[in-house]
């Protein structure tokens, strides 16, 4: 099977609520890790097979395939097509995916594949919000074969975040904890420079503006909790944000036609699901899957992304499957760094890869909790 290889990966920074970003239209937003992927690469944007992009609550400035139109922003060509992919959470890096598979079928040889989500400009749950306007509820109610399935139970991230805790025996003290060693590792990653060569500045901001630096253990036990009696508090979550990622995806005979040196090798890709109403869960079994699908062992892998969208969600799966938290999230996560929904695939991904050739490390394995109890699962090797 044809092999699919990681040339460039280029990220903007993270933009926090009512941040730098907040203005910037979606797709000036989605265009600005396009443009300068192109640049870095030095490609002929017209030799680009498609652009496949992630993106979730796809209405206002994200409606109309906003990876189509991010590429147009960009002023890139009109003859190269995109595609918009909605897998929640790991929408881009589903478009990782599915731009490797391209390549590794032989159809395509050169695909920018990455995400971008305006959260300011578009909260989270909008299209949800903006159907009800027409009458349409969540989208769970009124399906009799959802009903005759799951019944009435509660679908909701912060319920499942809480049942994880209390069934993995995760303390309120361990998630706040692990929240603080995430502001701790970006803030150090940041004073070391680790973050600068994945990030290209817009609108006038040259770093991550979510790191609270000041964070403390006694800070984050004062925070009331999201739900009446429970234990994740908003110091424990993601952070709702804005942010761009762009990968260049090619393969062997892209490499050579195009004087283009990889950085990285798609080794393994994957994707599983689990529960829908645990819902965060997912990453557990998917990782499992994985390691068995590509013969590798936990020891194998030199480096861990695991998205923090919630404390316990990573705390859970570092437990489960025996995985040091030495090796996991190593400049920080979504807790200090945003959760970019649509973003964060292609965010993490840079991110991994950089990581990967500052350690020297080999193999570094993505994974993260998605929608629907969906979990999306990456190993690349450094080359």
């Amino acid at each position: 099977m044809p092999e699919a290889y990681i040339v460039d990966a280029v990220r903007s920074p993270v933009g926090r609520k009512k941040g730098a970003l907040a203005q910037l239209h979606p797709a000036d937003l989605g265009a600005h890790p396009i443009r300068e992927l192109i640049k870095r690469t030095g490609i002929n944007p017209a030799a680009v097979d498609d652009v496949v992009w992630g993106c979730t609550e796809t209405i206002g400035g994200q409606a109309g395939d906003i990876g189509r139109t991010a590429w147009l922003a960009a002023g890139l060509p009109e003859e190269v097509p995109g595609v918009t992919i909605d897998r929640q959470c790991g929408s881009s890096q589903q478009s990782v995916h599915f731009a490797a598979q391209g390549v590794m079928s032989g159809t395509q040889d050169m695909v920018v594949a990455g995400g971008s989500q305006a959260m300011n400009r578009i909260p989270i749950m909008a299209a949800m919000i903006a159907g009800q306007a027409y009458g349409f509820d969540s989208p769970f109610i009124g399906s009799e074969g959802w009903d005759a399935r799951y019944g009435d139970e509660e679908v909701n991230q912060i319920r499942s975040a809480e049942m994880i805790a209390e069934k993995w025996n995760i303390s309120r003290r361990d998630m706040e904890e692990f929240a603080l060693a995430s502001h701790m590792r970006a803030q150090a990653a940041w004073d070391n420079g680790w973050f600068d060569s994945e990030v290209a500045p817009i609108a006038g901001l040259d770093r991550d503006e979510t790191i609270r630096p000041g964070t403390t253990l006694e800070g984050l036990a004062s925070l009331a909790p999201v739900r009446e009696g429970g234990l994740v508090t908003a110091g424990t979550a993601s952070q709702n944000s804005d942010c761009a990622a762009a990968l260049l995806v090619v393969s062997e005979q892209a490499l050579k036609d195009h004087g283009l040196k990889p950085r990285a090798r798609i080794h393994h890709l994957a994707v599983r699901a689990a529960n829908p109403v645990w819902m965060l869960t997912g990453p557990i079994p998917a990782t499992r899957h994985a390691l068995a699908r590509s013969g590798m062992k936990i020891d194998d892998i030199d480096l861990f992304e695991c998205n923090e969208a919630f404390a316990s969600v990573p705390l859970a799966w570092m437990k489960e499957l025996g995985i040091p938290h030495e090796k996991v999230n190593v400049q920080g996560g979504a807790i200090a760094l945003g959760h970019p929904i649509g973003a964060t695939g292609a965010k993490l991904m840079c991110t991994l890869l950089n990581a990967l050739e500052r350690t020297g490390g080999r193999y570094g394995l993505q994974t993260m909790c998605e929608g629907g109890g969906q979990a999306n699962v990456t190993i690349i090797e450094r080359l």
